[in-house]
């Protein structure tokens, strides 16, 4: 895909300086910049390379004043930063406005979908699956019976959606992940032998959820797992039956939530954060990477490290920690010197 400066001005409401006929193809770092290619300046530290970079255009902000010879040609904006950040949205739009439906598929007689559909080849829809407008699902997907989904989603490829799962409108489903499957429910007999004990929930997106590779989402025993909306989950993150995460909380990669566990709005929680079943996580609540939560959590509050402890007096008893053999040494100099007393 190509497009001339003023129509990329058109687009951000920009003002071209220099050649508005000049056409890019590709996006760029400033300092990579090559002849056919768009970039942007926004941080002042890379003011230096807008005037050796070789990209055809540059987005800056309105009041940029250049103090040398510049080649490329200019776009003013208000904020190149949210400028950028917009084209490269419409851009993902423009890259992905897929539709029709691909062969080899399957799709179950008793499916609906809406319009505007793209299905790509080897993908499989269940009976009575429902699919809405503008719905995007790429190939070698798996729709499992009585599914659903809202406008405008997008299920990459490979990822699997078994029976019952309910996702909402403008979610993204990225590539491996696995939504709906059993629980790790066992328990175990007389003999000591462990065995399953159904799992007949299901699992529940609310709209705007985001849902990186790799990660799963277990459906629950009874009733449902619920992401709600706006909640974010990175890579290979484990959500265990019944688990309930609240508005706009975001999760980092390797993040493991054990079953029944409740998590509240507005959380951040950092990469390999283990978090134990049967708990409460209140509003607000930021956890450090690496820590290990076993117990319930107020709303607002800041943590760290494994059993995690309030974020001030981790940093505190680290202080200690980092020193005790200096700490020790001192400590077996008083012990001495009390025994010669």
């Amino acid at each position: 895909m190509k497009f001339t400066a003023a129509q990329i001005a058109g687009i951000l409401d920009g003002t071209v300086e220099g050649n508005d006929s000049v056409e890019v193809s590709e996006l760029s770092k400033i300092e990579e910049g090559s002849e056919g290619s768009l970039t942007f300046l926004a941080n002042p530290k890379y003011t230096h390379f807008i005037y050796s970079t070789k990209a055809s255009v540059t987005i800056v902000n309105n009041d940029f004043v250049a103090t040398d010879k510049i080649s490329t040609t200019l776009i003013r904006v208000e904020n190149a930063y949210n400028a950028f950040s917009k084209l490269l949205e419409y851009y993902n739009q423009v890259k992905m406005n897929k539709t029709g439906i691909e062969n080899p598929v399957f799709i179950s007689e008793s499916a609906k979908y809406g319009e505007n559909l793209y299905l790509g080849a080897f993908s499989y829809i269940g009976e009575n699956v429902r699919i809405g407008n503008n719905v995007k699902i790429y190939p070698n997907s798996y729709l499992g019976d009585n599914v659903s989904i809202g406008d405008n989603t997008v299920i990459f490829t490979g990822a699997k959606l078994y029976s019952e799962t309910k996702v909402g409108e403008s979610c993204v489903i990225n590539s491996g992940v696995v939504i709906g499957a059993d629980g790790f429910g066992f328990t175990p007999n007389e003999k000591g032998e462990y065995k399953k004990v159904p799992q007949t929930g299901n699992v529940i997106l609310e709209d705007n959820v985001d849902v990186g590779p790799g990660t799963t989402i277990d459906r629950a025993t009874l009733g449902s797992t619920l992401i709600k909306k706006g909640v974010k989950l990175d890579n290979q993150i484990q959500i265990a039956h019944n688990v309930t995460i609240g508005e706009n909380t975001v999760i980092a990669a390797q993040t493991g939530v054990a079953g029944s566990t409740k998590i509240g709005k507005n959380c951040i929680i950092g990469g390999q954060v283990g978090i134990a079943g049967h708990i409460v996580i209140g509003d607000n609540v930021k956890i450090q990477a690496q820590s290990g939560i076993g117990r319930n959590v107020k709303d607002n509050e800041t943590l760290q490290g494994s059993p995690a402890l309030n974020y001030g007096d981790f940093n505190k008893s680290y202080v200690y920690f980092k020193n005790l053999p200096k700490i020790m040494e001192r400590f077996n100099i008083v012990e001495k010197k009390l025994d010669n007393e």
